[in-house]
């Protein structure tokens, strides 16, 4: 598979895993700042970006990647909830991983 073929598949993948994926109760249950009583808000945060990891160890079969991926995915997510960053900013940014994660692949950085 070409660089180009594994990036279509990342965005692919987020846009699976940040709209049908997600859901209404990770959505809204993953923000600290109006969590779902009962529902710990860093667990649902958690499972939401463990999905996202999944899908970039599935598609690029690195768990560095993964790691990395669901690292940044919690800190973004967690700017939105916190009210730092906008939507639009959201996805640019989840993109732009995508983006260092396909340049890591082609450095030979990720393994």
């Amino acid at each position: 598979m070409n660089l180009f073929e594994v990036f279509a598949l990342l965005v692919a993948g987020h846009a699976l895993c940040d709209y049908p994926l997600q859901g209404e109760f990770l959505a809204n249950g993953k923000n600290h700042r109006a969590p779902i009583p009962g529902a710990p808000w860093y667990q649902l945060l958690a499972a939401h970006s463990a999905i996202h990891a999944g899908a970039v160890f599935l598609i690029t079969g690195s768990l560095f990647l993964a790691l990395l991926e669901f690292v940044a995915h919690t800190a973004i997510d967690y700017m939105k909830c916190d009210g730092k960053i906008g939507f639009n900013a959201d996805q640019s940014l989840h993109i732009l991983c995508k983006v260092i994660w396909v340049t890591a692949l082609a450095l030979g950085v990720a393994a």
